[in-house]
Order: structure tokens, then sequence, then C-alpha cells
């Protein structure tokens, strides 16, 4: 693991947006100043007070009595870094378990190998010479909840992350009769998940901005020179980019090329990926899907560029009219459509209709951000019907990935259709969603 030797996030933005062309280009060379390892903990620690501040409430509106996440040996379940202290957990089998106790309020216990001290700044543990399956039989014998949750059943992977052992050692703890009492997790998952806090703002707000900064950089001059630059040098620029800069990415970084007569492939009823031994020609429209990973939070974000053909100084007036209808769709979808409370289908629906009107043709398929890069919540996506998905309201606050596209003739290019995909974070206000930073409205230039 790399140390991250930095100070705050924000502040590197603060300084590049106030600096001259000539400190802008020296700041880019430089490391952002992020936060110190043991700032980070700290600062994930006093988010985490807060989330377990709010989970009582969650617990009993979803009926659940107990919670228990479950957490093997160098096969962490992906929800223990958010309900507990984000440190290695080396014992064979570490199980963190929430009670509603009534009026004594929310029991947290940690059943660990090893009892560290920020963890006992969370939770109670057994006391010397009872084990963990002892004390959590006493705590079921005492609360006696109703519904156990537990990680189970679940249509995604961190709501049904609970192995077979685990599910095995749970139950014997208990005694075979707790098993009717035994339910799906999920749904409180889900809304503990998608449940943003306001002290996450600011970061992920900076989180956003070096996710911009670093695609910039790799969309220029600086990375591409047409003829010779590969999309695969593009991709191992950006893993070494991360690696410099101290952060990482929850997916590979995915890159497209269009051009003028070519044909593109379809994956999956997208635009397939290039392969990473084309190399980037004058005229070529590329775009770029990547994400960056900090404080336990991810973005997603996708951008596009224009390489220019000798003797241009900006994109041909089809693609910024592909690029015009692209920001139309977003606008229709964000402020129009999208307001809390209301249902993820209905925002769709409403979304395409208002595209059929304006004659556009678009793709919509935004998806929640947070914890996760493909996170749970309300996703905004023309698949939800065919993977027989329950519409879901919108959560105020809530983080998402506007991720969407249209397809657009260009008469520069003899009429062939070109697709612009676009892909901003967002955050949902009672006027709908609000990227974190300014999206995109012109094509990234390079020479």
């Amino acid at each position: 693991m790399t140390l991250l030797k930095w100070a705050a996030l924000p502040l590197l933005f603060l300084s590049l947006s106030a600096c001259s062309t000539s400190r802008c280009a020296q700041a880019r060379d430089e490391k952002p100043r992020l936060l110190p390892m043991s700032q980070q903990l700290a600062l994930r620690e006093g988010w985490l007070q807060k989330r377990h501040g709010m989970l009582l409430e969650m617990m009993r509106r979803h009926g659940v009595g107990m919670w228990i996440v479950v957490n093997e040996e160098f096969h962490d379940d992906p929800l223990t870094q958010y309900v507990a202290p984000p440190r290695p957990y080396a014992g064979n089998r570490d199980v963190f378990v929430f009670v509603d106790a009534g009026a004594e309020g929310l029991r947290r216990v940690a059943l660990t190998g090893y009892a560290e001290e920020a963890v006992l700044q969370f939770f109670e543990t057994p006391e010397e010479g009872k084990s963990g399956p002892e004390f959590l039989a006493e705590l079921d014998k005492r609360h006696h909840p109703k519904a156990i949750a537990l990680g189970i059943d679940g249509k995604r992977g961190v709501t049904r992350s609970l192995t077979r052992d685990g599910y095995a050692w749970v139950l014997e703890a208990l005694g075979p009769t707790a098993e009717a009492r035994f339910v799906s997790a999920a749904p409180l998952i889900e809304e503990y998940l998608d449940t943003r806090i306001p002290e996450e703002w600011e970061h992920y707000k900076g989180l956003v901005e070096l996710t911009d900064e670093v695609v910039k950089e790799a969309f220029s001059s600086k990375v591409v020179v047409p003829g010779k630059t590969t999309v695969g040098d593009i991709r191992r620029w950006l893993y070494d980019r991360l690696w410099a800069l101290g952060v990482s990415t929850w997916f590979q970084p995915d890159m497209r090329v269009q051009r003028k007569g070519g044909v593109n492939s379809k994956s999956r009823g997208f635009l397939a990926v290039t392969k990473e031994d084309v190399v980037i020609e004058r005229g070529d429209l590329i775009h770029v899907d990547f994400g960056i990973s900090y404080l336990g939070l991810h973005t997603d974000w996708q951008k596009m560029a224009y390489v220019l053909r000798e003797g241009e100084t900006d994109a041909p007036q089809g693609l910024k009219q592909a690029l015009a209808n692209t920001n139309t769709l977003q606008d229709v979808l964000m402020l129009e459509a999208s307001r809390p409370g209301r249902s993820s289908a209905d925002v769709y629906d409403a979304t395409m209709a208002r595209m059929g009107e304006l004659g556009i043709t678009a793709q919509v398929y935004s998806h929640p951000l947070g914890n996760q890069g493909h996170a749970l919540g309300a996703s905004i996506d023309f698949r939800s019907a065919t993977r027989k998905e329950a519409p879901k309201l919108l959560r105020e606050g809530s983080y998402i990935a506007i991720e969407l596209n249209t397809s657009t003739p260009v008469p520069e290019w003899d009429g062939q259709k070109v697709a612009v995909m676009e892909e901003d974070p967002a955050y949902l206000t009672q006027e709908g969603w609000k990227f974190f930073v300014p999206r995109q409205e012109a094509f990234y230039l390079i020479k």
C-alpha cells in the first residue's frame, strides 16, 4: 500500500484555479497534497461515528433487530471498511454485530481476533475467556431480535457477501431455531451506503476535481502525439499517473476511438472499447471512461477529446452539435425530470419522452456513486426493466454518475453517426441533480 504523504485535496484545486498559465503547468507536474495516512484514518473514523449514529433509526425502519457482518481473513467483506474502522483485519474471522437494544439504544459488538485500540473506540468486546459464539448467543438471548439481517439473498455483491462458512458459523453460534429469523440485509445495506453525510462532500468534490485534472492531462499534447501514441500508451500513462499520485482506480480505464469513415463495433449495446494497439490519428474523436478511489470513495468519469487536423483550430461544427445534444440530454435528465422522491422509472420515461420530442437519439444508464463506483441506490438506466429491477425513489443528497450518450449524424463526416458519451458525478438537491464540477461543453483539443 502506498502511503499518501500530502495535505488536503481541496487546497490543491483552490491553488490551481487561481494560478497563471505557467504556474498551472508547473503545478500539474507536482503531486497533489493528499492527506497523510494517519489523517485519512482519523477522518474516516469521524465519518464512521456519524454513520453509526444514524444506524439505529435505519434498522428500525427496516424491521431489523440485529445486523451481523462477517469478515473473513484475506477475503474482506466489502462492508467492513464502512461499518468498522478502515484498518486491516487479520483475524481468522472478525464479526461486527449491531443490536437494537430498545431503551439502551444501539449496541455495537466486535468479535475479533485482535481487539485493536481503534476498534474499541466503536465496539464493545467479550470479556477475556469468553468466545465470540458464546457472546453472540448471549446477545441473542438477552435482546431476542425478531429479524437478524445477514449479507444473503441480495442482487449485488455487497449485499450477498456472507460466505457459506460464515453463515454456518452464525447458525452454529445462535442455534438452529434462529434460522427462521434470518433475513436479507440488502435493504438496510442499500440505505446505509446510499446515505451520504455532509462531512464527505468537500473531500468528494476534491476527488472529482482530481479526476478531471488527470483526464485533461491524459487528453493533451503532453501525452498524445498524433500518428505515434496508441490507446495502450494512454491507458498505461493513466495507471502510472495514479501510482505517482498515491491513489488507485476501481476499474481499468477504457478508451474508445471514433474516426471519419471508421466502422465502430458494438458491445452489449454500447460502442465497443478500442484495442490497445490502435494509433491515435489526426481527426480522431477519443473517449475515456475512468475513475479514482480515495478515502473509501470513488469517482466515475467520461470525457472526450478531438485531435485537430492540420490547419484546424477547433472541432468541426457537426461534432460540436453532437456534444451540444448530449448537454441537452443532461439538462433534461438532471434539471427537468429529476427530483427527490420521484421514481427512477418515471425519471427515465420523462427524459426519453422529451428526447423524442427534440428528435435526439439518446441512451441513459446513470448509476449511484459513493462507497462503490457502481454503488447501491436508484439507477436511472434503460436496462433496469430487462433486469427486472423494481423502480426506486430518488434520495436527496445521493451521489450519482450521470452516464449517458447521444448519437448524431455529422455532416463533416458524410452523415456518419457519432456517439458523444459523457459521465459526471452529481448530487441530488430539491432542484434536481447538480454537478460537483462544471460539465464538458467543449471537446478537449489535442494539437
